[in-house]
C-alpha cells in the first residue's frame, strides 16, 4: 500500500490563499492593478482567530484617491509593526459598483 502523505490543514481566507504566499513584486502588481482602476485601497486586519468572522478592524480610512503605490505599502507596514500577529488584508473599493472590486491577504500574521 502506497504511504500516505500527511494533510496539513491550512487555514484559508479568500481566493488568493491558495496559491503560495506572494513574493514583494506580486504584492506591488497587486496593488498597481488596483490603482490602474481607480479603486481605493483600504487596509484591515483582525486577530488570526477571528479571521473568519465578518467584522475585521479597518486600519485608518480607506485611502481615497490614492494612487502612490508606496504609501498604500508604507500604510500596508505601518499596520504590521502595529499588529505584527494580526490577519492583514488589503481592499480596492469600486466606487461605480459600490462593491470590493479586490480583496487579498498580505500577511497572514503568526
Amino acid at each position: 500500500m502506497a504511504e500516505m502523505q500527511e494533510y496539513k490543514q491550512v487555514r484559508r481566507y479568500e481566493t488568493f490563499s491558495y496559491l503560495p504566499q506572494m513574493s514583494a513584486e506580486q504584492i506591488r502588481a497587486q496593488i498597481q492593478y488596483i490603482v490602474a482602476q481607480g479603486w481605493n485601497p483600504a487596509v484591515e486586519h483582525v486577530e488570526a482567530n477571528r479571521a473568519f468572522t465578518y467584522y475585521w478592524y479597518m486600519w485608518k480610512l480607506p485611502l481615497f484617491g490614492e494612487r502612490n503605490v508606496d504609501a498604500i505599502l508604507g500604510e500596508l507596514e505601518a499596520c504590521r509593526r502595529e499588529y505584527p500577529n494580526h490577519v492583514i488584508r488589503l481592499i480596492g473599493y469600486d466606487n461605480y459598483t459600490q462593491s470590493q472590486g479586490l480583496s487579498f491577504v498580505v500577511y497572514r500574521g503568526s
